[in-house]
Parts: C-alpha cells; structure tokens; sequence
C-alpha cells in the first residue's frame, strides 16, 4: 500500500484499508483511476505553494509557527474587512441591515424561496404560547405580542428565549400539521435583532460558537446584537451570513420539492432536524455512501459515521460562501484594500484551501494536523487558538474524494435525490 493512502487516512482519521475498498470501487463505478495519489499530490502542492507565499523556510514550519502566521494573515484580512464595512456597530444595524448586509446581498442575492406564511407561523405560537417571551416583556396573549414585537425577531428568539422542553414540544406538535398550503414563496430576509433582545441572548451563546443563525423553515437569517470587538468576529460573521445565503435556498428548493408528496411533513421535519442514519452503513452489494449534513464532529469527533466514506452537504454550502467571499475583490470600493503588503493574495485566496491540511512536528516533538481551510482557521481567530478547529477541512476533503470521481454538480444532484434517505447507492 502506497503512502498517499496512508496519509489520507491519517487526515481523515479513518483506516488505509477502507481508502483502497472506496478506490476500488470508484474506479469500477467513474472509469477513473489514480484519484487518491492526485488528491495528496495537490494537496502536498498547495501546502508547500502556500508555506512559500508565506516565506516560512523548512527550517520554521513548526505546527505552531505555521498556525500562527496562518492566523496573522486571516486577522489581517478581518482588520481590512471590517473597516470595508464601515466599521459595523451591531446596535445601528438593527435598525437598517448596514453595510454588512447590503455587501453580502451584493455577493450573493438569492432567489425567492419556499418558506412557511408568517400569519401561520403567528397560529402556531397561539397554539403554543412562548411563555419566557411574555413574561420577558411583560404580555399576556401572543396577539399582544405580535402587536408590538417584530415577527422576524419573535421567531428567531425562540431557541434562546424558550426552554429545550418547549422547543422540543413546539416542534413536535406546531408542525405536525402543516401542508403545502402553508408555505409561500417569498424572499430570503436577514435580520439584526434589536439590541434589547441581547439579554435573553446570552444564554443562547454559551452553547453556540457564533452569534449568527438562521431558521430554514421561515427563510430567515439572523445575527444576535453582540459587538465586534475581538479579532476574527467580523470574518466569522460575514462568512456565516454568505454561509447561510447559500444553505437556505439550498433547503427551501427541497421543501418545495416535497410539497407535492404525501408523507411532505415528516419529510420537512426530517429536513430541518438535520437527520444522519444512525445504522453502519450497509457494506454489501452496490457502493453505498452514507449523507452528513451535519458537523457531528462538534458533538463528537469520534462518531464513527465520520471514518467512514461520506458525504457532507455543509462542506458543499461553504465552498459556495468562498466563492461569494472571493467577488469581494470585484466590488470597485474596494480597491483601496486590494494589493495589501500584509494579506496574502487577494480575497479569493482562501478558496481553494478549504480541503487542505498537513501534519506537522510540534515544539514537543509530535505531529499535529493544520488545517489550511479558512473557515477553521477563523473559528480557531475567534476563540484566540483555545480550539484548533479542523473538522471544516477534513469534510471538505471527504466531498473532494467524490467531487474528484464524479464531479460537483453530480454529487449535488445525488445528494438532493437521496437527503431523506440518508444513504447514496452508486
């Protein structure tokens, strides 16, 4: 067995033996062959293409010295950013979108989706009222709340302002019911919540790792009013947004596909849980490749579903805020930070790292994974290298493997047909 096999293996932190089976078969199903050597070639390629850009001689490329210079250039470029966006206090945006907003429309301005009608969503709470939203502002009825509470605010502040009970209750129950009938189309909505819903904030923060998130359902994305004071904040929060400009279309085109189908509810909330088959993926027969269209590694990085040969939507929807990140550098308002002695490239470079990483020697004496991938490495800003985050690489490099075998718009395609089902059988 050659050494790229055991290299993948040791960045995916799966078995030698199960890279060589998946080849095997790939090269029957996609007529290709070679595709593993090719993978660690390129990435080998970036690396050092990388480390020289970045003029770290042989004798520097320590773990740490390359993760901190990694992480320089990223503060740097988020220094850059955020004085392109004017330099965006959270308080101003919730009263008009801001310059944050209006760029991340500029880059990525998505069609009408398929979302549920706000005036059933006003019904489902009558059914079910929020009662730490009432009593937070002092309301008896949820008519009373609607009537001086913004919809798009009252919704997103469920998950944070509502216990983990009512949630699950809420869910369970107020969407058993719906139909087709209940959605609409209607555009995508960002929304900055008004500052005085920061205090019941906070609770939710202590078990997230950002500030922004969004609700599928109601084709809503929303940033909770922290300020952006730390580096690293204004990148994490620009790339979340363009993030989830692309996952929520993604799910609506979905929802509107089941629409028409019968058992369309179970299907939605399936959708929306984020279902991954708990089942050993099946090993007889047809190649049969299990769909994670969530980072388990947050819960578990060890979940054995993730050493197994997978795919991963969200890896998908990142590569696609990249490549909306990089058209930052077409917008004519920004030349004056184009060309910067202290930014490596331009806006566009993060791109094609995002399933790049090494193993490197430590100062103790011990190899240790780097993820190139921008999204970890802004994670890992933010959380000033407390966590090293690497699961954003890895996943990309597992979609990489089938992107390479059966191009990007099929994996797409297969992913969509099979989502529910959770398994693709090629």
């Amino acid at each position: 067995m050659n050494t790229a096999y055991e290299k993948l293996a040791k960045i995916l932190r799966t078995k030698p033996e199960v890279l060589l089976d998946l080849e095997q078969k790939m090269n029957a199903i996609s007529g290709k062959s070679g595709v593993i050597d090719k993978i660690i070639s390129e990435n080998d390629i970036i690396v050092e293409r990388t480390l020289n850009e970045l003029g770290i001689q042989p004798d520097q490329r320590t773990a740490e010295n390359i993760y901190n210079i990694l992480i320089g250039h990223l503060s740097n470029f988020d220094r850059y950013l955020y004085n392109f966006l004017g330099k965006p206090r959270i308080e101003e945006l919730s009263r008009n979108g801001g310059k944050l907003c209006q760029v991340a429309l500029k880059l990525n301005d998505p069609k009408n989706g398929f979302f549920i009608k706000k005036e059933r969503g006003i019904k489902m709470l009558e059914k079910f009222p929020p009662d730490n939203i009432l009593n937070f502002f002092g309301y008896t009825t949820v008519t009373e709340l609607f009537k001086f509470q913004d919809f798009n605010s009252i919704f997103c502040s469920l998950r944070f302002a509502q216990s983990t009970e009512w949630m699950h209750k809420f869910f369970d129950e107020a969407y058993a019911d719906l139909s087709a009938s209940d959605f609409e189309e209607r555009e995508v909505e960002m929304k900055v919540l008004e500052p005085q819903w920061l205090n019941v904030a906070e609770q939710f923060l202590q078990k997230k790792y950002h500030n922004v998130s969004h609700l599928k359902e109601f084709g809503i994305i929303f940033i909770i009013p922290l300020q952006l004071d730390s580096p690293g904040e204004t990148l994490r929060l620009f790339t979340l947004l363009l993030h989830y400009l692309n996952e929520v279309p993604f799910y609506s085109k979905l929802f509107k596909k089941f629409s028409t189908e019968p058992d369309f509810t179970t299907k939605l909330k399936s959708l929306l849980r984020g279902d991954v088959p708990e089942e050993p993926t099946p090993q007889s027969g047809n190649l049969t490749l299990r769909i994670v269209q969530r980072y388990l590694a947050k819960d578990d990085e060890n979940d054995f579903r993730l050493s197994e040969p997978h795919i991963n939507p969200e890896a998908e929807h990142w590569f696609k805020a990249e490549q909306d990140l990089a058209k930052l550098q077409t917008l004519p308002e920004l030349i004056q930070y184009q060309n910067q002695p202290d930014v490596i490239g331009n806006y566009g470079y993060w791109q094609g790292l995002d399933f790049v990483g090494d193993f490197f020697k430590n100062i103790k004496g011990s190899e240790q994974l780097v993820s190139f991938d921008l999204i970890d490495l802004v994670m890992s800003l933010v959380k000033k290298g407390e966590i090293k985050y690497l699961y954003h690489q890895e996943e990309a490099l597992w979609n990489k493997i089938f992107i390479e075998y059966l191009g990007r718009d099929k994996i797409n395609q297969l992913v969509e047909e099979n989502i529910i089902n959770g398994f693709i059988k090629l």
